[in-house]
């Protein structure tokens, strides 16, 4: 990836549910830990042991922590496109303009199409998304279909447009 970079976009998971979702589970295991570990009665009518309580407590935390930690990181220059989601792809994966039949911005449903965000995909349609309705829809040969998700549709469109790259 050593080509001038004329597009590059990081984005993260920005809906308000999951930060309530994680959030609440997070405190109700934080308060059964405090209730049970440190003022001694039990957090339930079938109270799991202390040692048990606080390794879920830990475990969610953590888990929280990897869902923050997602990022799906889009990089476009002459040679093609880079994208990984992170940390799940640790390797930027390479989309050469060769093999790219036709690529365009559209809007799509994530919930409908796809079944929600992260790394979607079947039967050669693949989606990557972490927030928001629009994405770079790529067509690549041998029939295989690639949506990456943008919150950047107007700044994407002008890079491939003023670059020749915009294949309809």
């Amino acid at each position: 990836m050593n080509n001038e970079i004329l597009f590059a976009e990081s984005q993260r998971f920005r809906q308000w549910w999951v930060w309530v979702f994680l959030l609440a589970i997070n405190g109700i295991f934080i308060y059964g830990v405090v209730l049970q570990v440190f003022a001694g009665r039990q957090f339930g009518d079938n109270p799991m042991s202390d040692a048990g309580l606080v390794i879920v407590a830990v475990l969610l935390i953590l888990l929280s922590f990897l869902v923050l930690s997602f990022r799906l990181d889009t990089r476009i220059n002459k040679e093609g496109i880079y994208v990984r989601f992170f940390p799940l792809q640790l390797a930027y994966r390479f989309y050469p303009w060769t093999g790219v039949v036709k690529c365009y911005t559209r809007q799509y449903s994530p919930i409908g199409e796809f079944g929600g965000w992260g790394i979607r995909g079947f039967d050669g349609y693949k989606a990557l998304n972490v927030s928001g309705n629009t994405g770079l829809q790529l067509e690549l040969a041998g029939n295989k279909k690639l949506l990456i998700g943008t919150n950047k549709k107007d700044e994407l469109e002008k890079v491939l447009i003023a670059h020749g790259l915009m294949k309809q």
